[in-house]
């Protein structure tokens, strides 16, 4: 299976400022790469930076704004040349019931949790779309089907990431094959949008880089979960021809 390399490009991550975009900021700095970790405020990302082993370069900005976004990496490719990699992951999650929303905080997570993916996504085939290559990794949740109690706007963006995702795919994977786009959900994690109880960040990190560093085109329109890849629905027809066959399907495993 194909493989990135520093030699393919710099990565941006975002949300490199804390939780699980430090911890992928920090493994692929020890893999070589130089990193762009991008986050709204310099003082968390300089932290990032300090725990990088390698070359991280922090980007303050708001991934909300087409305009600084499209500016940001424009910059980021004239300086450092190809864009190898897209890690999507800011978000933020402000638990509040749907009765202490209003529509403007509501939409404020969605321009960030949706928006965000979106702005970057864009800008990053800037570069990636002219070369025909490149990798785009969207950090997920099952939120969008089993949203919890004080989660609705991060529930709906989050399930629309998704669909963007699934868009995204629709208009590009038969022009870009060499561009591979996929969903990776890192489970329950210990940071500050997760659970007391959750995963490592760093543990899950190991998952997300090693799944973003494969570049093979047959990974477009795949979700992990954690380690593991979850394998879409199948109706009775193809069931059946499956079985007539003698073919059993095999969840690809990051182990």
């Amino acid at each position: 299976m194909t493989q990135l390399t520093p030699q393919d490009g710099f990565a941006v991550v975002t949300g490199a400022g804390s939780g699980l975009g430090r911890a992928l900021a920090v493994q692929l700095c020890a893999q070589g790469f130089t990193v762009a970790g991008l986050g709204r405020r310099a003082a968390p990302l300089a932290e990032t930076g300090a725990a990088c082993p390698g070359s991280f370069l922090p980007v303050p900005v708001d991934v909300a704004d087409w305009g600084a976004v499209r500016a940001c990496f424009a910059g980021l490719t004239a300086t450092h040349g190809a864009l190898a990699l897209l890690i999507n992951n800011a978000a933020i999650y402000p638990r509040r019931d749907t009765l202490d929303e209003s529509g403007d905080s509501f939409m404020q997570t969605v321009a960030i949790n949706l928006g965000g993916t979106v702005n970057c996504t864009r800008a990053a085939l800037e570069d990636m779309g002219p070369r025909g290559q490149g990798r785009i990794l969207n950090v997920a949740t099952f939120a969008d089907l089993n949203p919890l109690p004080a989660s609705s706007a991060y529930a709906v963006s989050k399930g629309a990431a998704r669909i963007h995702s699934r868009a995204l795919i629709a208009d590009l994977a038969d022009r870009f094959p060499g561009i591979v786009i996929s969903d990776w959900m890192p489970g329950m994690l210990r940071t500050g949008m997760g659970i007391p109880d959750g995963l490592p960040a760093e543990v899950a990190a190991r998952w997300g880089v090693r799944l973003a560093l494969m570049c093979d085109p047959s990974l477009t329109g795949s979700t992990f979960e954690m380690g593991q890849e979850i394998l879409p629905p199948r109706s009775l027809k193809r069931k059946l021809k499956d079985a007539l066959l003698m073919r059993r399907p095999r969840a690809r495993s990051l182990s």
